[in-house]
């Protein structure tokens, strides 16, 4: 269970004066060493924070087990001075920071896992709001392209991508959902082991919310997103999948009071149990043979992964 990690970032991150530094800090308590780097623009800042925790037989040990990557997506933690208090778009910050913390412990109570897990988010307790259909978004300081920059690593490969994902009318149900694997621009078809561990974790059918063409490319093309959640796939040829919090009503992410930890918890405790299983070789996000026979037969999609053609 993550309780205590997931009420511990929630009560942290619940601050107008929370830094990166601050989450920093409470990871040391539990042997880690986070980097943290503030990016300043013209909407304000926000402080990006990245962690490994290493693997018996990872990468930053000289192995060669694989690395998995979980990313807390949001605009913002807080949108003050419009809304005080934590917004619902904090949750994959939430949860990130909570699996950070719970790997942390483990590793210091020797249950090591086989491979690296890469965390990263961003910290934002100012962030501006978004006019968007059906509800508004939180916005961020900082462009889409700077979070994939100091989000997404080379190192991960493969990556969990979780967000508040309740402002929308397409997943409404109360939890947390996957999304198909989405590699190179082809979204694939959704993982089989990824859906046994989220109904081990969950004890529940498992939860998977649709996703359209455009919600895998990048922002600032003009087209309609449901929101950012598959967005570290326009940056990495590693396979991604979002997890979603989700809600059965719609839920603006600039909404505050709208944090279901019981929620949160599920989700990291899922994304947990994914890195247990995918460092140890022993979870698969797609078949890489079908992946290289779709691309012989339909060719390269990549152009999904950028900007497209102009005019």
């Amino acid at each position: 269970m993550c309780w205590k990690e997931t009420i511990a970032a929630y009560d942290m991150l619940d601050s107008a004066n929370v830094t990166g530094e601050k989450v920093a800090a409470s990871l040391f308590r539990v042997g880690l060493r986070a980097y943290v780097k503030r990016i300043t623009e013209e909407r304000g800042y926000t402080d990006f924070v990245s962690v490994t925790i290493p693997g018996r037989d990872g990468k930053s040990n000289g192995g060669s087990a694989p690395t998995l990557g979980i990313i807390g997506r949001l605009g913002g933690v807080g949108a003050r001075p419009s809304r005080v208090g934590i917004v619902s778009d904090a949750d994959g910050c939430i949860a990130a920071i909570a699996c950070a913390a719970k790997l942390g412990a483990m590793k210091q109570n020797g249950d090591e896992l086989a491979g690296d897990v890469i965390i990263a988010t961003h910290v934002c307790p100012h962030a501006p709001t978004v006019a968007h259909d059906p509800v508004p978004f939180m916005g961020s300081p900082v462009d889409m392209a700077t979070m994939n920059k100091h989000e997404v690593s080379d190192q991960m490969d493969a990556v969990l991508s979780i967000d508040a994902t309740k402002g929308n009318r397409v997943i409404n149900r109360r939890g947390f959902a996957i999304s198909a694997t989405v590699k190179e621009g082809y979204i694939l078809r959704v993982a089989e082991d990824l859906l046994d561990i989220m109904s081990w974790t969950t004890g529940m059918p498992p939860s998977v919310f649709a996703i359209t063409t455009q919600d895998i490319t990048p922002y600032g093309n003009g087209l309609y997103h449901m929101n950012s959640i598959l967005q570290p796939a326009t940056a990495t040829c590693a396979p991604v999948v979002g997890v979603s919090v989700t809600a059965e009503s719609v839920v603006p992410g600039c909404a505050t009071g709208a944090n279901n930890l019981a929620d949160i918890e599920a989700a990291s405790r899922f994304c947990i149990e994914v890195a247990k299983q995918f460092t140890a070789g022993k979870c698969k996000f797609y078949d890489p043979e079908e992946f290289a026979r779709l691309k012989s037969l339909y060719g390269d999609m990549r152009v999904l992964q950028t900007l497209g053609r102009s005019g």
